[in-house]
Protein backbone atom coordinates (compact mmCIF):
# COMPACT_ATOMS: atom_id res chain seq x y z
CA UNK A 1 0.00 0.00 0.00
CA UNK A 2 1.31 3.30 -0.87
CA UNK A 3 1.06 6.59 1.16
CA UNK A 4 0.70 10.01 -0.36
CA UNK A 5 2.15 12.82 1.61
CA UNK A 6 -0.03 15.80 2.28
CA UNK A 7 2.25 19.39 2.41
CA UNK A 8 0.77 21.92 4.16
CA UNK A 9 0.31 25.42 1.90
CA UNK A 10 3.30 27.88 2.37
CA UNK A 11 2.85 29.91 5.24
CA UNK A 12 2.41 33.99 4.34
CA UNK A 13 5.69 35.26 3.92
CA UNK A 14 4.51 38.90 5.37
CA UNK A 15 3.39 36.85 8.69
CA UNK A 16 6.68 34.35 8.67
CA UNK A 17 8.35 37.97 8.35
CA UNK A 18 7.13 39.48 10.70
CA UNK A 19 7.56 36.40 13.43
CA UNK A 20 11.20 35.89 12.44
CA UNK A 21 11.94 40.07 12.78
CA UNK A 22 10.06 40.32 16.26
CA UNK A 23 11.39 36.82 17.75
CA UNK A 24 14.99 36.96 16.10
CA UNK A 25 14.38 33.39 14.91
CA UNK A 26 15.23 32.61 11.40
CA UNK A 27 12.85 32.27 8.42
CA UNK A 28 12.82 28.11 8.98
CA UNK A 29 11.77 28.50 12.51
CA UNK A 30 9.60 31.01 12.04
CA UNK A 31 7.59 29.46 9.59
CA UNK A 32 7.14 26.17 11.68
CA UNK A 33 5.36 28.40 14.27
CA UNK A 34 3.18 30.01 11.86
CA UNK A 35 1.91 26.91 10.22
CA UNK A 36 1.02 25.67 13.93
CA UNK A 37 -1.17 28.97 13.80
CA UNK A 38 1.35 31.00 16.14
CA UNK A 39 1.10 33.84 13.47
CA UNK A 40 1.80 37.48 16.04
CA UNK A 41 4.05 38.15 18.84
CA UNK A 42 1.41 37.33 21.36
CA UNK A 43 0.29 34.01 20.44
CA UNK A 44 4.20 33.25 20.30
CA UNK A 45 4.71 34.93 23.75
CA UNK A 46 1.69 32.59 25.02
CA UNK A 47 3.44 29.78 23.35
CA UNK A 48 6.91 30.14 25.09
CA UNK A 49 6.17 32.50 28.13
CA UNK A 50 3.18 30.77 29.17
CA UNK A 51 0.98 31.95 32.11
CA UNK A 52 -0.19 29.42 34.82
CA UNK A 53 -3.94 30.56 34.42
CA UNK A 54 -4.04 30.01 30.58
CA UNK A 55 -2.46 26.46 30.84
CA UNK A 56 -5.02 23.31 30.72
CA UNK A 57 -6.09 21.95 34.66
CA UNK A 58 -4.59 18.95 35.19
CA UNK A 59 -7.59 17.70 37.18
CA UNK A 60 -9.07 17.44 34.08
CA UNK A 61 -7.49 14.14 33.38
CA UNK A 62 -9.21 11.00 34.76
CA UNK A 63 -8.67 9.88 38.27
CA UNK A 64 -6.06 12.87 39.25
CA UNK A 65 -7.49 13.60 42.51
CA UNK A 66 -7.08 9.83 43.32
CA UNK A 67 -3.46 9.82 42.56
CA UNK A 68 -3.22 13.18 44.42
CA UNK A 69 -4.95 11.82 47.52
CA UNK A 70 -3.02 8.43 47.11
CA UNK A 71 0.27 10.02 46.80
CA UNK A 72 -0.60 12.66 50.05
CA UNK A 73 -1.46 9.80 52.07
CA UNK A 74 1.75 7.50 51.31
CA UNK A 75 3.70 11.36 52.63
CA UNK A 76 1.72 11.22 55.66
CA UNK A 77 1.92 7.30 56.51
CA UNK A 78 5.59 7.54 55.76
CA UNK A 79 5.63 5.29 53.02
CA UNK A 80 7.73 4.79 50.15
CA UNK A 81 7.00 6.01 46.46
CA UNK A 82 7.97 4.76 42.74
CA UNK A 83 7.72 7.38 40.63
CA UNK A 84 7.17 4.56 37.73
CA UNK A 85 8.02 5.81 34.26
CA UNK A 86 8.17 5.02 30.02
CA UNK A 87 11.12 5.01 28.41
CA UNK A 88 10.25 7.66 25.48
CA UNK A 89 10.86 11.07 25.96
CA UNK A 90 7.75 12.56 27.43
CA UNK A 91 7.74 9.41 29.87
CA UNK A 92 11.38 10.06 31.25
CA UNK A 93 10.70 14.24 31.22
CA UNK A 94 7.62 13.49 33.46
CA UNK A 95 9.57 11.11 35.92
CA UNK A 96 12.47 13.77 35.96
CA UNK A 97 9.79 16.19 37.18
CA UNK A 98 7.57 14.42 39.53
CA UNK A 99 10.62 13.09 41.28
CA UNK A 100 12.18 16.24 41.43
CA UNK A 101 9.27 18.09 42.98
CA UNK A 102 8.46 14.89 45.07
CA UNK A 103 12.39 14.74 46.15
CA UNK A 104 11.58 18.51 48.23
CA UNK A 105 8.81 17.16 50.28
CA UNK A 106 9.34 13.50 50.60
CA UNK A 107 12.92 12.07 52.42
CA UNK A 108 14.88 10.56 49.42
CA UNK A 109 14.73 6.69 51.69
CA UNK A 110 11.02 6.67 50.96
CA UNK A 111 11.25 8.08 47.02
CA UNK A 112 13.05 5.96 43.78
CA UNK A 113 11.81 5.96 40.18
CA UNK A 114 11.93 3.41 37.88
CA UNK A 115 12.18 3.48 34.25
CA UNK A 116 11.88 -0.03 32.47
Amino acid sequence: MSQKWIYKPEPDEDIVDGISSSLGFGTFESKILVLRGIDNYQKAREFFKPNLNDIHNPFLMKDMQVAVDRIATAIENGEKILVYGDYDVDGTTAVALMYLYLSKIVEKKYLDFYIP
